[in-house]
This record gives structure tokens, sequence and C-alpha cells, in this order.
């Protein structure tokens, strides 16, 4: 059960409800918000008086458009596409394109709220949008996928630019549809403004780090968490769901700091492989092959594939669910917990559901909210608008080291500012009221607008 809100924040919350029905994912993202805030209100009553959290919840433009293509069939096809510029007050709209069967105006309004509040604790000047469309690039040619790239973009680019909004990838969205996307966006303005899109090819004004930047992000955060207990990564079993992109670099980093990561997953089920995840095999399954995890277990003796069924059933004593929404639940919160697992990073975004975290406070397991630990790719992404800003381009080592910057000082805002709320090591009060001082503050600045 949901705990009850306080009266003011009850009312905004109802509100929320009223004003956007059908739309449970971002029903939840705003809730989770809410949850925190009520010692800010109690704190800072101007907040409430100005319904600074009411302006918050209430993206600043939605577009919502067709995106007529043709297959190779010759068969005319029509989606959805859509962008919701949810906050400017800390820079242009940025976040990630998504292109997924799944996608509707209620997902993308909660990755887009998600966003203000992640963009807002990397420190970097950037405000938070989302977008995407409901086309699955899965089985289709690289015709089709470039001629859906053209269209889709043909009618977003009006709303596009360097001190506008800078969209970047998501799940669906990888070097491919970006390089397609820029290239109309490119052809229609007659500008090659590198700074429109961010996880653009490394020949071509991407930048160095921006493929590992979540997964390795992610693992900075993890391991910050651990010394804030006097512990490390070393000697630590892991399990990390999901086996694309932020997950395969996750996984990468966590071995690169000490730990094990003994079981990953994808739709189809999971392998577990005592010895550590082999990461040869997993690149060249996934991201060469693309093809399904049983494929993995067949090529590494010490690995089995359990079709199905659920990763957090395997012990860990760290679980970094880095798939998809909700993918976590209470029930297998309690599994992790019972099972002695002592932290909990989303690399994913939200992916533990409400009964998840309840389960995770009362058993005393660390918890680390998307919105914090997954916002290493968003902040590498604005590195490499920086870069482009500056017609520049730095090395692998010193992006990474900025990276780990950003990751600790995320880490130790969020810890900080518990602290001084009055819940010590509660990361999700402590991301939840950071990033929303942050935002509130340059709300006011600006006026009512």
């Amino acid at each position: 059960m949901a705990e009850d809100l306080p009266p003011v924040v009850e009312r905004i919350h109802e509100e929320v409800l009223r004003r956007n029905p059908a739309e449970p994912e971002f029903h939840q993202a705003v809730r989770e918000v809410l949850e925190s805030l009520a010692v800010v209100l109690r704190r800072h009553s101007e907040y409430t008086e100005m319904k600074t959290v009411e302006r918050i919840c209430e993206p600043e433009r939605q577009v919502i458009f067709r995106v007529p293509w043709q297959d190779d069939s010759g068969e005319v096809q029509i989606n959805r596409g859509f962008r919701v510029e949810f906050n400017s007050a800390l820079g242009p709209y940025k976040g990630g394109l998504r292109f997924h069967p799944s996608v509707n105006l209620g997902i993308v309004k909660f990755l887009g709220f998600e966003q203000v509040f992640k963009n807002a604790l990397t420190g970097m000047p950037i405000g938070g949008g989302k977008g995407g469309s409901d086309f699955d690039p899965k089985g289709r040619s690289d015709a089709e996928v470039m001629r859906f790239c053209q269209s889709f973009m043909t009618e977003l680019y009006r709303h596009l630019g360097e001190y506008t909004d800078v969209p970047a990838g998501d799940i669906g969205v990888g070097a491919r549809e970006i390089g397609y996307l820029f290239g109309q966006y490119k052809r229609i303005t007659n500008r090659y403004e590198s700074g429109v899109i961010t996880g653009k090819g490394l020949g071509w004004g991407g930048a160095l780090v921006r493929t590992e930047a979540t997964g390795y992000g992610a693992a900075f955060f993890a391991e910050a968490m651990m010394e804030t207990a006097g512990e490390s990564f070393d000697g630590k079993r892991v399990t990390v769901s999901g086996s694309g992109n932020v997950a395969v670099y996750g996984i990468e980093k966590v071995h690169q700091l000490g730990g094990t990561v003994v079981a990953c997953s994808d739709s189809s089920g999971h392998v577990v492989d005592e010895k550590g995840i082999d990461l040869d095999v997993l690149k060249q399954v996934k991201e060469v092959e693309r093809a399904r995890l049983d494929v993995y277990a067949e090529r590494v003796p010490s690995a089995s594939f359990v079709p199905g069924g659920s990763i957090w059933d395997v012990p860990c004593d760290v679980a970094i669910p880095s798939a998809t929404q909700n993918e976590l639940d209470g029930d297998a919160a309690a599994v992790l917990a019972r099972n002695g697992c002592r932290y909990v990073v989303e690399g994913a975004n939200m992916p533990a559901t409400p009964d998840a975290v309840r389960v995770f406070r009362e058993a005393g397991v660390a918890f680390a909210p998307g919105k914090a630990a997954n916002a290493g790719g968003v902040a590498t992404s604005a590195l490499e608008m920086q870069q482009n800003a500056s017609r520049d381009r730095w090395s692998f080592e010193h992006t990474e080291q900025r990276l780990e910057e950003i990751m600790r000082g995320i880490h130790q805002r969020c810890h900080a500012t518990a602290e001084e709320y009055g819940s010590p090591g509660d990361l999700v009060l402590g991301a939840n009221v950071a990033g929303f001082l942050q935002v509130a503050e340059a709300v006011h600045a600006h006026g009512l607008v």
C-alpha cells in the first residue's frame, strides 16, 4: 500500500492525476518525487505560494505527431512520434528518444519528468525532456529504419536546436538511428549543428565514453555508496539485469573495480556464470550477433541458462537492475533481501516498483534511484555538447575522469541533502530534494513563465 501524503502534497497529487488520466508510469514517477517533498514545503512556504511543484509537474510543451513511411515491400506504415519538452529552467531540454512498441505519452512524460531532476543532479546546464515513437526497429532493414528516421525528423526538426532541445538515444535508438536523424536534420536546416543531438559517431562529433557512460556511471555510483560504509566492490557478487548497452558496460566497469557479475538477463531468461560473466563472449552475442543469451550459455562451459524465471532469485551482494521500468517488484525485492543483497543501484529508469523500494527500506538495503545512479549517460551527453561547442575532442581517460567526478559529486550531493533534511542514508529523498531545489530556484529566478 502507498503511504498517505500530507494534505498539501496530496492536493498536488490529485490535480496531477486529474490532468493526466491513464498515464500510470507518469503518476508513479510524480508520486515518488512528491513523497520526498513534504519536508521541503514545510521549510520553504514560497514553493507552495508560487505553486512551484505544480509548475514543474506540468510540461512546458508536448508535441505529438504522425510519422508516415514506406517499408521495403512498398506498404505504407503509420507510427506516432512524441517529444515532451518538460523543463528548460536550467538549460535546453535534454533527453533521449525511445523507439519501442510500448512508447506512449504517459511513458514519455514519466521519462521526461525523471530527466528534469536527473539532469539537475549532474550540475550541468541542461533542462529535461524525452521523446520517441511506437516504431519498432527490431527486424527492420537499415533502409526501413532510415526512411522512418527521416520522416520522424522531418517533423521534429522544427522543435530542436543546440540552444533549444537536444535529443539523444535510448531504447531502440543507437548509433545507426542517431546518424540517420542527424543527417536529415542537417539536410533540412542546411546547418552542421553538431550540438543538436548527442550519441553521435566518433568520426563526426561524438564523444568517447558516451557508449559506456550509463553503465560506467552506475558502477561509479555504487562504488561511492559502498565507500561511505567502508566497503568496496572487492569480493562482491553482483547481478545485472538486462544485456543491452547499460548492462554490458555496467558489467565491464564492475569487473574493473573488483566485483564479479555472476548473472545477466534478456527477455528470454537469464544466465548464471559463477566464474563471472565473460564480457568478450557477451559482447559478441549481444552487440554483434544480436542473439539470445542461451547462445552465451552454449559457448561458456561454466554458464547455465535459465529460461524465463527471475534473475533476482540469484543470490548477490549488489543488484543493478538495468533493463526497463518496473522490472523489480516487491516479491523480487523480498527475495533479494532474504538472500543477503545489501546494495541496489538502478541502472535503468525506475526499474524498481514502489513496493520494491519499501521492501528495501524496511530491510535496510541501501538503495540508489535511477535519477541519481544512471545519470552518467546524460552527463556524458552534456560533455559531448561541451566538446561540440568548443570544436574540441577529449581523450577517453579525460572524459572518463570527468564522468567519475560527476557521479561521485551526485552521490555526495544526495547523501548530504538526505542528512540535511532529516533522513540520513535515504538517497531517494536526497536525490529528489536536491534535484527539485536546483530546478525550483531557477524557476523562481525566471519569473512566472
